[in-house]
């Protein structure tokens, strides 16, 4: 999918800062028991969300130009795909928590980075055995002010 938004920078000392964010994206989520159903896409089922995602990272600062990235994201679903739920009950949790690392380069005043998110808690709200949990490569292109 994608994602926009903002995000600040705050300087906590040479070596760290906190990088507050807001951003808006869209999730194209596959679903499959098996690791190998999930990337043989012509058989994986497709589900579309919105998040308005919340990332809190620190940022460490390995030199001017690289920084490593760590932190919590907090998601808020705000729509759904209506077609996978037309006949049953709501099957997605209202929010998502997980955990970021990634590394941004700070080329002056842009900024591009890799993510990695791995979802802690089950966005399901539908009570069975198995959990879903999220997982999802975040890359970004940003412009610092």
């Amino acid at each position: 999918g994608y994602h926009v938004g903002g995000f600040a920078t705050i300087g906590l000392s040479k070596k760290f800062a906190l990088q507050p964010e807001v951003l808006f994206g869209e999730v194209k989520a596959d679903t499959a028991s098996s690791f190998s159903t999930l990337y043989n896409f012509k058989q994986a089922k497709g589900v579309q969300l919105k998040y308005l995602s919340i990332p809190i990272l620190l940022n460490y600062n390995v030199s001017n130009i690289l920084a490593l990235q760590a932190g919590p994201q907090f998601g808020i679903l705000m729509n759904k795909d209506r077609n996978l739920l037309q006949n049953g009950e709501q099957a997605f949790k209202n929010g998502d928590f997980s955990m970021l690392g990634g590394v941004q380069v700070k080329l002056s005043k842009i900024r591009v980075y890799g993510r990695y998110a791995i979802g802690l808690a089950d966005l399901k709200s539908i009570k069975d055995q198995n959990e879903w949990k999220s997982q999802s490569i975040q890359l970004g292109v940003g412009l610092s002010l």
